[in-house]
């Protein structure tokens, strides 16, 4: 069965929301089965559970009996994406355009460091797809 992965914030915002709803519409046109990713950042204190982010999206969408909830821990939002793309054999990614925080682009305007999208797109071996924000 195919995998759609979909890297999201917490809380939901209504980019986040957005992107999830690209996610599971891609998700059930392939009868694909959906995970759900957030990323706890080692340099953040905020620390996001499974079932949180869970009833959190179910609040918004309801129950979604084809979705798994994954919470990893990382430096780095890409790296956690490409581990988990890679580990469970993704056939798509879905992200939202404007994925990247506020600081990222200031360091990139600064460093030239690749935003989220390109960095994956010359990493990944599926196909990605980028949610405009609403």
């Amino acid at each position: 069965m195919a995998l759609v992965v979909v890297p999201v914030r917490y809380p939901l915002t209504e980019h986040s929301k957005g992107t999830l709803e690209a996610a599971i519409e891609e998700a059930r046109e392939r009868d694909a089965d959906l995970t759900v990713l957030h990323v706890n950042l080692y340099q953040d204190d905020r620390r996001v559970t499974r079932t949180a982010l869970k009833h959190a999206v179910e609040r918004a969408f309801g129950p979604l009996d084809f979705a798994r909830y994954v919470v990893r821990r990382s430096f780095l939002v890409e790296q956690a994406i490409l581990d988990e793309v890679a580990g469970e054999d993704a056939d798509v990614v879905v992200i939202g355009h404007k994925q990247m925080p506020r600081w990222r682009r200031t360091l990139r305007r600064l460093f030239g460091t690749p935003d989220i999208e390109s960095f994956l797109r010359g990493e990944l071996d599926c196909e990605l797809i980028s949610v405009p924000g609403r």
